[in-house]
């Protein structure tokens, strides 16, 4: 395959969900090592500064101000990686948000509007970037999660989404890269539980400030994977040994792990009241960090 082992200092990346957690952690890693980035995301003050600050340093990078949800605004994302960079070696659909709160809790509209992000932000993203991908040969990079075969409670509908993500990938996987020989890497990334502020801009149903249960992995390790990806390509990437356990287990010893997976209720609180229940589903988060809070806080 032609676009196999293209440097990243070579590589045109577009990046969704850049302005914060693993998608911003990703821009800044790609962007040390030299790609031209196109990023993507609602919060566009925090990607006027993040390009800045890589222009500054003698980097190349773009902001493309998008809802993933809305087709027409990852089309002219799209178009603005054309006009700028002339092409797209790379596309990362990261964007995600999530929703805390037992499935019979939380209400039709916020469930549909995080599958309008997290999946159809992904089917948005991939159908957009194919046609530019397969004309040199490409990667394009879905963010799915452990939980793309594991689920958690009180991340129901997150889980659900997240198996979409993973069914729609391989899917398209077998179309593109067995049945049509396209030149593209499709390439499912499956990290375990990632410190960032993911919990913080999740939609809140809990009478607790959400978190996410320990051990967790550094958006570092997940940036790594995803560029990694960028060069070699790969089919399902799990990071975290966390991620390797779940998957696996949902899959060998299924009713062990839903056994496994009720003790995480309780590890998803902290003792305190909710910051901002309405998280980020609605509006953009501004937050520009790809951090978490700390555990002891």
């Amino acid at each position: 395959m032609g676009h196999r082992g293209k440097s990243l200092d070579k590589q045109v990346m577009v990046i969704t969900g850049a302005s914060s957690g693993i998608g911003l952690c990703t821009a800044k890693l790609a962007a040390e090592a030299g790609a031209s980035l196109v990023l993507v995301a609602r919060s566009t003050d925090v990607l006027e500064q993040l390009a800045a600050e890589i222009q500054a340093k003698g980097g190349r990078a773009v902001v493309a101000g998008a809802d993933v949800a809305e087709r027409s605004q990852i089309e002219e994302a799209a178009r603005t990686a054309i006009q700028q960079f002339g092409r797209i070696d790379t596309w990362v659909n990261n964007a995600g948000v999530s929703i805390y709160g037992r499935l019979d809790e939380v209400s039709d509209e916020d469930s549909r509007r995080l599958f309008d992000i997290n999946f159809w932000g992904i089917v948005n993203g991939s159908l957009t970037a194919l046609p530019h991908l397969r004309k040199e040969g490409g990667s394009l990079i879905n963010v799915g999660s452990e939980v793309s075969d594991a689920v958690v409670p009180l991340q129901g509908m997150y889980s659900a989404s997240k198996h979409a993500v993973k069914g729609f990938t391989d899917a398209l996987r077998v179309e593109v890269e067995d049945v049509d020989k396209a030149p593209v890497h499709i390439v499912l990334i499956q990290p375990t539980a990632v410190n960032t502020p993911y919990p913080e801009h999740a939609r809140n149903y809990m009478d607790q400030e959400p978190k996410l249960p320990t051990p967790m992995i550094d958006p570092e390790d997940v940036a790594k994977a995803i560029l990694k990806a960028a060069t070699d390509g790969g089919r399902d990437v799990k990071v975290g040994s966390m991620s390797v356990l779940n998957t696996t287990m949902s899959k060998v010893l299924p009713s062990l792990a839903d056994k496994m997976s009720a003790k995480q209720v309780d590890r998803q609180q902290r003792w305190e009241d909710p910051d901002k229940p309405q998280g980020t589903l609605y509006e953009a988060g501004h937050s520009g960090r790809t951090h978490g809070r700390p555990e002891a806080a």
